[in-house]
C-alpha cells in the first residue's frame, strides 16, 4: 500500500485480495465483459472452462453472469472498506447465489493461490516504485493543479485499486476511486491521461 498526501487531502494505492478471487472466477468461467466497469480480462490470463453442466440445475450460465455482477457490486461498494473474504465450503458470503457457489467450490483453490502470487509479486512491485520514486507522479499532479488554481487543493481522499490486466487503462468509480491496471503507472503519460482529469476533479 502506498499514501501520498498533503494537508487535507490523500491518495492511496493498492491491490484488493478479494476482487483478484473475484476476476479469477470471472475469467475461469468465461463471463466475458460482466460487470459495471466492463474489467479487461486478467493478466496473465486465466483458461476459461465451461461451467453450464455444473450449473445446469441452478440457472445456468444467465444466472451464473447475473450473480458474479450482484457479487462485483458489492465487492466495489466496499472498497476500500472491509472485504469479506470466502468461507468455503459453502461460502455464505454468496447467500442466494447457488451457481457463484458452485464455480467458486469448484475453483476456490486455484482462485487463492492466483490471487495470492498476484498479491506478492504487487508487493514486490510496490517496494520497487517506493525505491524508485514511482509515486511521485501522485504529488505532481495535485501540485500542479494547485499552481493552476491559485489556492490550496480541497480536502479529498482518493483510493486507486490495481489489479493485474491485460488493458492498460484506469476505470473511475465516483466520487473517488479508480481501479486500474497494475502496470498503468509504468507508463507515466497514459497514466496521467487517466489520473489527471480525476484529480483536477477533487482538487
Amino acid at each position: 500500500m502506498h499514501h501520498t498526501g498533503g494537508p487535507g487531502w490523500r491518495i492511496t494505492m493498492d491491490t484488493c485480495a478479494p476482487m483478484l478471487v473475484a476476476l479469477y472466477l470471472r475469467d475461469v468461467a468465461g463471463l466475458v465483459g460482466a460487470g459495471t466497469p466492463a474489467l479487461s480480462h486478467v493478466a496473465p490470463s486465466v483458461t476459461a472452462a465451461d461451467h453450464s453442466m455444473l450449473t445446469a440445475d441452478v440457472g445456468g450460465n444467465d444466472a451464473l453472469r447475473d450473480q458474479w455482477e450482484v457479487w462485483w457490486s458489492r465487492l466495489l461498494q466496499n472498497v476500500p472498506g472491509n472485504q469479506q473474504k470466502l468461507t468455503p465450503p459453502d461460502f455464505p458470503e454468496m447467500a442466494g447465489m447457488p451457481a457463484l457457489q458452485l464455480v467458486a467450490h469448484a475453483h476456490f483453490g486455484a482462485a487463492m493461490n492466483w490471487s495470492r502470487e498476484q498479491s506478492q509479486l504487487y508487493s514486490l512491485m510496490a517496494a520497487q516504485r517506493e525505491t524508485m520514486g514511482g509515486h511521485k507522479i501522485l504529488a505532481d499532479l495535485v501540485q500542479n493543479r494547485e499552481m493552476e488554481l491559485g489556492r490550496s487543493a480541497r480536502d479529498f481522499t482518493l483510493t486507486i485499486v490495481e489489479v493485474p490486466l491485460a488493458e492498460q487503462r484506469a476505470w473511475f468509480l465516483e466520487p473517488d476511486r479508480l481501479i486500474m491496471s497494475s502496470h498503468l503507472i509504468d507508463d507515466q503519460e497514459v497514466f496521467r491521461s487517466y489520473v489527471q482529469p480525476v484529480v483536477e476533479l477533487l482538487v
